[in-house]
């Protein structure tokens, strides 16, 4: 008998873990603002999180109903809507977004109908930092009587988010993002609408009952929860979260909004770099290219001088296609980051474009 037993043994390590996840749960209601502990949902991350909703949605959609998702969406948070418009024979539209990578909000309200069952939009660009007005998005959403599904988890770092304020319908987000292990993360539902959704895994935990001939679901959140979760990680969410509060989210939001300024600043000195995207409200990452040279090499050299940076098409390709670029080079400050290595950063970009005899 071991500690996986949570929620199933009586014996003292499944009590303890069983307490110990609750514990978690409690934190990640307490973080974002929700009503019960009832509307989190620990998932493997974002991506399962969100598809567990498109799943669960797409048995419900019907032919010439529609989904409305951004063009700045992660692939996490278009995929899945393709797959459930796909099958279930509803449309999938899209919100353009600007020349700077802002959404055109005006196209947004031209979009919304009354055949809209739910608007899914990111916090903020995971390319080019691009903070999106989610009250707005979802005020007018509610209007036309569609859910709002965020993708927050670019997002959760940058500002302290109350799901009740901002009255989304469904929140998701990933431990990773917060300083936690990977493959542990949230979705954080309204009741009604998680009650609403049918469960897309089945298996251990999750039931009420089971006979050979049938199983009924049990109650929230668990029916959500098939198998044994990542106990280790959601205990790791918790400390996460406990360490982020201790620290404080609005300070660390406005630390990392100083280098971010800081890190644009020292870019835009240089010709030769082209930023991707000019974005009214920019928060966690900037992105950019360097004339005469390919963004994997960038990063590559950039790595050799100890600076890790991203590089690729970051999960993000028809945002990317739209600015012309097969990729960028992505570097998100953080807040145990100082304005010193900003300036080694340039540094290095200096050095780098010395080696291609550009100047500056």
């Amino acid at each position: 008998m071991t500690a996986s037993d949570f929620h199933r043994g009586i014996h003292y390590l499944s009590e303890l873990s069983t307490g110990r996840i609750e514990n978690a749960r409690a934190a990640a209601r307490d973080f974002i603002g929700a009503e019960s502990a009832e509307e989190i949902v620990f998932t493997s991350g974002t991506t399962q999180a969100i598809n567990l909703v498109a799943g669960s949605f797409r048995e419900t959609l019907r032919p010439g109903d529609e989904v409305i998702v951004s063009a700045m969406e992660h692939h996490s948070n278009l995929s899945p809507w393709h797959n459930a418009c796909r099958r279930s024979g509803a449309v999938l539209k899209i919100i353009p977004v600007d020349e700077n990578g802002d959404l055109r909000l005006d196209t947004y309200r031209e979009l919304l109908s009354d055949r809209a069952k739910l608007v899914a939009v990111t916090c903020c660009s995971n390319v080019t930092g691009a903070v999106n007005p989610l009250t707005q998005i979802i005020e007018q959403a509610h209007a036309r009587g569609a859910a709002v599904l965020v993708d927050a988890a670019q997002f959760m770092r940058h500002s302290v988010i109350d799901v009740q304020a901002l009255d989304c319908d469904f929140l998701c987000f990933s431990g990773h993002k917060l300083m936690g292990a990977s493959g542990v993360g949230v979705l954080y539902g309204k009741r009604r609408q998680l009650e609403s959704l049918q469960p897309v895994s089945f298996g251990g935990g999750m039931v009420d009952t089971v006979t050979l001939e049938e199983t009924t679901v049990g109650a929230l959140p668990f029916r959500f929860e098939a198998g044994t979760p990542n106990i280790s990680g959601i205990i790791g969410l918790e400390a996460a979260i406990k360490y982020l509060t201790g620290l404080g989210i609005a300070e660390i939001a406005a630390y990392e909004k100083e280098l971010l300024d800081y890190a644009e600043e020292r870019l835009r000195e240089f010709g030769a770099v082209r930023l991707a995207g000019a974005p009214r409200n920019r928060a966690g990452v900037i992105s950019f290219n360097l004339d005469g040279f390919h963004h994997y090499d960038v990063a590559m050299l950039l790595d050799r001088l100890g600076i890790a940076a991203r590089s690729g098409h970051l999960c993000a390709q028809p945002l990317l296609s739209q600015f012309g670029l097969p990729g960028v080079v992505r570097v998100s400050p953080a807040f145990y980051n100082t304005s010193d290595e900003i300036d080694k950063l340039a540094d290095g970009l200096r050095r780098i474009i010395s080696i291609g005899g550009n100047q500056q």
